[in-house]
């Protein structure tokens, strides 16, 4: 087992919630938290058949596979090994890894099973896995996953996917075992894991969307003040604060009608959960790696991602460039190799008076 440092380009914050609509479109999404992206991080898009890694060890030791189902997401091109930091495939199976410090924990080598380093699971779950289902099967028969370093790191990670159906599946890999949560309540944060977070929901049952009319107190006092149902839902940038506000908008917040309202709606939901450059200053920061370019003092919301299982679109945003876009898996199924789109995260803002000067 391996003591995690905060270390390596995949040593971020993030919450992740899935979502639906109205017309029954299914949607996932998540924030990265981290105070850095990893240089090389773009939009990509890997086609069926592409060679990607599910291991690669200094020692020259390799596990390969080829795409099964064509795939997009946020992430890298290291040479020959792409990484995704989060997704969805043609299939409609949607997910990503988020940072579970402190408590991610993976065995050694298992004689019966693939070996997989962490941050090749989610490419090697959306490239080969049609549906949560046969994800989870996935991870129960054939895969172990490897405390073996990438980057010069095992990054301590935990997992979420989601799908047509609208099931949300946490996967986290704790002491002795990985755990593997279906059915679950669509939030997820960082740590503590999740059936701790789902717990402590309890602490937050008195929670509602409608506001109080009066104080019982005395002769009663008139409200004068909206929102006091919703009085004592923390407010800071924590994990466990962040799971519960998540958590008390997927279930009071109305979803969007159909898919244009519904992803314009979760991403005013992430944005609840999302860090403001500033408020989350690191009390020690990790060491950088080739890669990282750009390291601030602080955590904050990079970008966030939102994916729609039916469409196949991936959504995003940046921090400074709030304009939503988007890419349509379906049109790029039969290009011959990856395809990567830049985030675009300067500012982009959209003069109103130029039409009638």
């Amino acid at each position: 087992m391996t003591d995690f440092s905060r270390n390596g380009p995949w040593a971020a914050g993030c919450s992740a919630l899935s979502w639906h609509t109205g017309d029954g479109k299914h949607l996932w999404g998540r924030n990265y938290d981290f105070d850095r992206l990893a240089e090389g991080s773009k939009v990509t898009v890997l086609p069926r058949g592409t060679p990607y890694w599910l291991l690669q060890a200094s020692d020259g030791t390799e596990e390969r596979a080829a795409v099964r189902y064509a795939c997009a997401g946020t992430g890298l091109l290291l040479g020959r090994a792409p990484v995704l930091y989060e997704g969805l495939n043609e299939a409609g199976l949607m997910g990503g890894q988020l940072y579970y410090r402190g408590f991610a924990h993976y065995g050694g080598p298992c004689p019966h099973a693939r070996p997989v380093q962490p941050p090749f699971l989610v490419l090697h779950l959306l490239a080969q896995c049609a549906s949560v289902a046969e994800a989870a099967a996935l991870l129960e028969e054939e895969l172990a996953l490897a405390d073996i370093p990438l980057l010069g790191t095992v990054p301590p990670l935990h997992w979420s996917f989601s799908d047509t159906t609208g099931e949300t599946m946490v996967v986290e890999p704790d002491t002795g075992s990985l755990h593997i949560y279906r059915h679950a309540l669509g939030v997820m944060t960082n740590s503590p894991g999740y059936p701790w977070h789902r717990l402590n929901l309890l602490n937050y049952a008195g929670l509602r969307d409608l506001d109080h009319a009066a104080t019982p107190f005395g002769d009663g006092l008139e409200q004068c003040f909206s929102g006091s149902g919703a009085q004592g839902l923390p407010g800071d940038w924590s994990s466990p604060s962040r799971f519960v506000r998540l958590a008390f908008l997927r279930t009071f917040a109305p979803p969007g009608e159909d898919e244009e309202s519904g992803v314009s709606r979760m991403f005013r939901l992430l944005q609840s959960a999302a860090f403001p450059l500033g408020a989350v200053r690191v009390s020690h920061q990790s060491a950088a790696t080739d890669l990282d370019t750009d390291v601030l003092p602080f955590d904050y919301t990079v970008y966030t991602g939102v994916c729609c299982a039916e469409s196949r679109r991936f959504y995003w945003t940046t921090y400074e460039n709030q304009r939503i876009r988007y890419l349509e898996l379906d049109p790029l199924l039969d290009r011959p190799t990856p395809l990567q789109f830049p985030l675009d995260e300067a500012p982009d803002f959209l003069p109103v008076t130029d039409q009638f000067c």
